[in-house]
């Protein structure tokens, strides 16, 4: 049987420092916005607030930042890991894109990057081609905190608590979509600490 060639990534174009000054000037200017702002959270240090009413559906804010491939992006998350473990905090911002490509909006020109979860969001992420946009999925007020649901999913819930005040809070930063793992994994947890206090 004949091998398969691995298919290779394209060399990525090493920018001047002048081009790579205008990537970041035209990427900074896509991420502002002129309907939010960065202020002190309660959910969790700083977040992003609405500086007038938004209406349903209107994009809040471009989340920009730089393109890796897969193996990076699995390299910076276990790095952020073992930095949760030392520190007991370490931020995610890498959103998936497509088959080989994230987003990582670790960089200061990202002020999306500081919207904070909710477990009764007012926003959502939503991807448009390779660009994401942050869209309300209900009208907001001025001075409201912009949220969305960051879709982690349930294995290492304990690790992430969630802080949003809703009275929808489940306590933990888990996406919808996986809240029905997270139910199961919570009751077998209870079950076993019940089991040991029995002992």
């Amino acid at each position: 049987m004949a091998k398969k060639k691995k298919k290779k990534l394209p060399k990525k174009k090493t920018l001047t420092p002048a081009e790579e000054a205008r990537r970041i000037a035209k990427l900074t200017k896509r991420g502002q916005s002129e309907c939010v702002e960065v202020r002190g959270s309660e959910i969790h240090g700083r977040g992003v607030y609405a500086t007038r009413d938004i209406e349903v559906e209107e994009h809040v804010i471009e989340y920009v930042g730089n393109f890796i491939d897969k193996e990076e992006s699995e390299r910076r998350a276990w790095a952020l890991y073992e930095e949760s473990e030392k520190t007991g905090g370490a931020a995610v911002y890498i959103f998936n894109v497509s088959k080989k490509w994230d987003l990582d909006g670790d960089v200061e020109w990202n002020p999306a990057r500081l919207i904070n979860h909710s477990c009764d969001p007012n926003c959502e992420a939503a991807q448009a081609k390779k660009r994401i946009y942050i869209s309300a999925t209900r009208p907001i007020k001025k001075d409201e905190e912009i949220t969305f649901d960051y879709g982690f999913d349930a294995d290492s819930y304990a690790d992430h608590p969630c802080l949003c005040g809703s009275p929808k809070c489940i306590g933990y930063i888990v996406g919808k979509d996986h809240l029905k793992k997270f139910r199961k994994l919570q009751k077998k947890a209870k079950a076993e600490a019940e089991s040991v206090a029995e002992e």
